[in-house]
């Protein structure tokens, strides 16, 4: 099978601990409650799952946005506008005039019931998050479930006809590419061309920028992986693959993640592990402070080779 994984500790590649250098993205996790239950999903989202964000959490976040100037607000699930508060917290969020994402299934948004949130995203001017896995319908589907790919295709047209990812409309869309398969994604600039082109002939459809996220090995992910038996050459894969450039740039230096009760965390991956803010940072936000979160020491581990492998990975595309 090649190089045991065993042979790469990812604490190995640290000269001395990962250190936070602000927060620029407050990233909430309103709770897992999903319409979909995607192979590929890390967090283990789906129709069955209970834990959903108290309002008072939700409270609390909105407490600390209009208190300090934290840039973007990257909100995500499970599937966001399955919560009964979503449309409440958002426009609060938007209120504040920052950079507001929300990750979406996107299919979501062709059921009545949540329909009207796509003209509330573009009313509010949201940056909406599709994630698309493949251009090759089969692909896609075999990560999101059967069907789902024409219904993706219907939703980014409506968001087009919205205003969304056209040119001077204001409004963003933007894709996100995970590998079909047991290996990191290819160039984010060459899929992203690629991406458009298909895109504009087949479908008549446009976007703004494409994230190319690599399969991190938790959740469902991780169940594949040791059903296929690919677990430790996935992980070695990943470890011959480290890049310092990438660890340079890694997403939890910047980033905060707030669980669905309030625990924080260094990313939303070390959020699905149980892994919270640690070494003497809060790790609640109903003690939330600044200052010692700002420069807290990150908690790693060898699932960490997954931002650092190749080009990189992050919420937010390819970082080297």
């Amino acid at each position: 099978m090649g190089t045991s994984f065993s042979d790469h500790s990812f604490s190995d590649r640290l000269t001395r601990g990962l250190v936070a250098e602000g927060i620029s993205v407050l990233q909430v996790n309103v709770g897992y409650l999903c319409n979909l239950a995607c192979r590929h999903c890390h967090v283990g989202a789906g129709p069955l799952r209970t834990e959903i964000m108290g309002r008072a959490v939700m409270e609390r976040c909105i407490e600390l946005l209009k208190a300090y100037p934290v840039p973007t607000v990257d909100i995500t699930g499970g599937s966001p506008e399955m919560h009964p508060l979503f449309r409440w917290f958002l426009e609060e969020c938007a209120a504040l005039k920052r950079r507001t994402l929300v990750r979406t299934n996107g299919v979501i948004l062709l059921d009545p019931d949540y329909k009207p949130f796509l003209d509330l995203y573009a009313a509010l001017g949201i940056e909406v998050v599709v994630s698309l896995p493949h251009m090759d319908p089969h692909v896609t589907e075999r990560q999101r479930g059967d069907g789902v790919f024409p219904g993706l295709i219907e939703v980014l047209k409506r968001l087009n006809a919205a205003g969304y990812g056209q040119a001077g409309s204001g409004l963003v869309l933007n894709l996100v590419h995970n590998p079909g398969g047991a290996y990191l994604p290819g160039p984010q600039e060459s899929l992203e061309a690629h991406y458009r082109q298909v895109l504009l002939a087949r479908y008549d459809v446009a976007f703004n920028h494409l994230f190319c996220i690599a399969n991190m090995p938790i959740g469902r992910y991780l169940d594949y992986l040791r059903r296929s038996g690919n677990y430790d050459e996935y992980m070695a894969s990943l470890a011959r693959a480290f890049n310092p450039a990438a660890l340079a740039r890694v997403m939890c230096k910047t980033t905060l993640s707030v669980a669905w009760d309030g625990r924080l965390y260094d990313c939303d991956f070390n959020q699905m592990l149980g892994l919270p803010a640690n070494h003497g940072a809060p790790d609640h936000i109903a003690a939330f402070d600044m200052d010692r979160l700002a420069h807290r020491t990150i908690v790693t581990g060898n699932h960490c080779y997954g931002c650092t492998a190749g080009a990189g990975s992050s919420c937010q595309g390819q970082t080297a």
